[in-house]
């Protein structure tokens, strides 16, 4: 199951096909490590609320392109949500120069490969993970995202 909820109408403004794009995205990275049968839920929405969600449960009090949260294990098997701000996914699509449905799809990727087990947070993690996105984004036909040096996520 994967359930996407627009929140704001800012993404649907720039980008008409978001919902399936983002279903898409989800779609693929659940297919690529064998979890097709299982949930997720992705939340499109704005800078102020990832703001807070990142300041309420990560004790950043600004916003970010996209945060995952995993469920706890549950017999519905939802792995868990994902948010992705708008303003901050817009500014950087501009800055790296690249289709905000490219990026969208790419932050959408890496939000369910957190949800996965995946992280960056060493240098090996990272190079996985970023392997790991590059394959299921050549699958949807978005180019590598690491190309242009891209290696801003938290």
């Amino acid at each position: 199951m994967i359930d996407v909820e627009i929140e704001v109408a800012d993404w649907t403004a720039a980008l008409p096909d978001a919902e399936a794009r983002v279903r898409q995205a989800a779609e693929a990275a659940l297919m690529q490590e064998g979890a097709d049968g299982e949930g997720v839920v992705l939340l499109l929405t704005d800078d102020a609320t990832v703001q807070d969600l990142n300041a309420r449960f990560r004790g950043k009090d600004s916003p970010t392109n996209v945060l995952s949260f995993p469920a706890p294990p549950n017999p519905e098997r939802l792995l868990g949500d994902v948010a992705l701000a708008f303003g901050v996914c817009a500014r950087e699509a501009v800055d790296q120069g690249k289709p905000l449905a490219h990026h969208l799809q790419h932050l959408v990727v890496h939000g369910v490969l957190h949800l996965l087990g995946y992280d960056h947070m060493s240098d090996d993690e990272a190079e996985a993970m970023e392997g790991l996105e590059r394959v299921v984004l050549a699958g949807i036909g978005v180019p590598d995202p690491y190309q242009a040096g891209e290696r801003d996520h938290d």
